[in-house]
């Protein structure tokens, strides 16, 4: 089943992106008031990173951040992505493979010429196997 389903078939297609200009509190507070857990972070047209709630928000907990700090300098810009032809075996592949340590990433990035088109999150994959069933 795993290596018959396609990224495209489960990806969210309306995805919730953030400016790099924008400061790290305004993101942070999307992300909660969207209940998600990571955000790709755009430059035009152009996918350049990502943020993620745990990392925001450890960080302004924390008070790590000077007032006004940017997207731009504290996202993760090494972003693991798929293609939408990719499986869904592929996908679960990079989620364990490109995280660091024992994590998994929860959010990944479809990305199609270059342009971003979707997100595959590990709940679109639950969702697919409990369809399964």
């Amino acid at each position: 089943m795993l290596d018959k389903l396609l990224v495209k078939d489960l990806m969210t297609k309306d995805v919730l992106t953030v400016d790099k200009e924008v400061e790290t509190v305004f993101a942070f507070e999307e992300l909660m008031k969207n209940k998600i857990s990571a955000m790709p972070v755009l430059d035009g047209e152009k996918m350049v990173g990502i943020v993620t709630a745990t990392d925001l928000g450890h960080n302004l907990i924390l008070d790590n951040y000077q007032f006004g700090t940017k997207v731009k300098s504290v996202m993760v810009t090494d972003v693991a992505c798929v293609s939408p032809e990719n499986t869904l075996k592929e996908a679960v592949c990079v989620m364990f493979d490109k995280a660091p340590g024992e994590n998994i990433i929860n959010q990944l990035p479809v990305v199609e010429d270059g342009k971003l088109i979707g997100i595959l999150s590990d709940g679109d994959i639950i969702k697919a196997i409990k369809n399964e069933f």
